[in-house]
């Protein structure tokens, strides 16, 4: 898996996972904040590494992945674990496995797996694929209407379209499929670092489900909403903000 780096001069490290539909670069706006205070490290997630051919697999093996390439290079604890959406997913299980040791465990707006039936989770699953090949076969189109109401701009959309173009079906299936139904260990859950859920206020309803497993199998999570944002925003549109909330983790 590559690794993107910056700020290799300080000691603390923090580890920023991408959310899907996006690549590495996702965190461009907030890099030169971080990287005057900390080494960043920043996975180009399979699938979504547009100088290869690679294919997402699923939370649990990327995950598992990410931690044992880290360890190779040296790094075996970071002061944090970012991760947005389907980010969070691989933050969450990143923490069950205890591979790579953090102090604080950050899931913005974290997908966590279904306590569904099976069958149910099947159709769940095509119909978020099916939204998604929809996306990959109508192209730039489709995409601006599905995002006309957002704070996305035209270059943003073009963007967009390009991701759908280099993911595979594959990928597009194994990421909607897995991060709805990654596998985490029964009952209550605790880790030896903090864990903190984020999410935004406009998306406060479409994280209900989320809230309810983190509050149920997860107690110790420590929970922070944010205002005027939406889904995903935080990176994008309020790096500073998201620079601010770093600083304020505790040591």
């Amino acid at each position: 898996m590559r690794i993107y780096e910056s700020g290799k001069e300080n000691p603390e490290c923090i580890l920023l996972i991408h959310p899907s539909l996006v690549t590495w670069d996702y965190f461009e706006n907030v890099i030169p904040l971080l990287e005057k205070n900390y080494h960043l490290l920043i996975p180009a997630l399979p699938g979504y590494d547009l100088e290869d051919g690679s294919e997402f697999s699923s939370v649990e093996r990327i995950a598992s992945q990410l931690a044992d390439d880290l360890l190779e290079k040296g790094i075996r604890e970071v002061k944090a674990i970012y991760g947005c959406s389907m980010g969070g997913s691989i933050v969450l299980r990143m923490a069950a496995d205890g591979k790579l040791k953090a102090r604080h465990y950050v899931m913005d707006g974290g997908i966590t797996p279904y306590q569904l039936p099976w069958i149910l989770t099947r159709f769940i699953a095509l119909r978020d694929f099916g939204m998604m090949a929809l996306g990959k076969l109508g192209g730039e189109k489709v995409i601006v209407k599905a995002f006309s109401s957002t704070q996305y701009s035209e270059e943003d959309m073009k963007y967009v379209a390009n991701i759908f173009r280099h993911c595979t079906y594959k990928t597009l299936w194994n990421t909607f499929d897995s991060c709805n139904n990654y596998q985490m260990p029964k009952g209550t859950i605790r880790f030896p670092g903090r864990i903190h859920y984020w999410y935004a206020e406009k998306e406060r309803k479409a994280r209900d489900w989320d809230l309810k497993y983190m509050k149920k199998f997860v107690p110790d999570t420590v929970f922070k909403s944010f205002e005027g944002m939406d889904h995903g925003d935080m990176a994008l549109f309020y790096p500073e903000r998201m620079a601010q909330e770093r600083g304020r983790l505790e040591p």
